[in-house]
């Protein structure tokens, strides 16, 4: 088994992997029905937050994240595949109005998904939760960033 680490470009990866990336790239809460084109029915898919099984699950999962939103935006910068499995290298933009008071946050994170029958089956998340969600609130963030420096002291 050989390993690849490629540029993206359209058409280098599987079926799966291509439809994927394209997916998150423009997904929005106006077309959440393209999930169903990169999911498979029986999907696992886990975050800091959750975990969600089942196609329909994920939906309406989604929909609760992406209706809450002003705008989210995903880039992906690499990815590393090896036959039904990739590791996927992105950077995250959103905007909630009620976080970072309405401004834009960032948060790079990756992602372990796995393939079969030509979509994903298994999709598990790795982000730093405190940036993206407790350093945006308005006490706790203070403390969350007052704890991280105090302990790279």
């Amino acid at each position: 088994m050989q390993n690849n680490v490629l540029q993206l470009t359209s058409g280098q990866f599987p079926t799966w992997l291509n439809n994927f990336i394209e997916v998150y790239q423009s997904l929005s809460v106006d077309n959440l029905n393209l999930l169903e084109a990169i999911y498979h029915e029986d999907i696992t898919f886990i975050d800091p937050i959750h975990e969600v099984k089942g196609f329909n699950k994920l939906h309406d999962y989604f929909k609760g994240l992406y209706e809450n939103l002003s705008q989210c935006r995903f880039v992906i910068n690499e990815v590393i595949v090896n036959e039904n499995v990739a590791a996927i290298y992105w950077e995250m933009n959103y905007v909630h109005p009620k976080l970072n008071k309405g401004k834009a946050v960032k948060v790079s994170g990756n992602s372990l998904i796995k393939g079969r029958d030509n979509k994903v089956i298994y999709h598990k998340d790795y982000l730093d939760l405190g940036v993206m969600l407790y350093e945006q609130l308005p006490l706790l963030g203070k403390v969350i960033k007052w704890v991280k420096i105090k302990a790279a002291n």
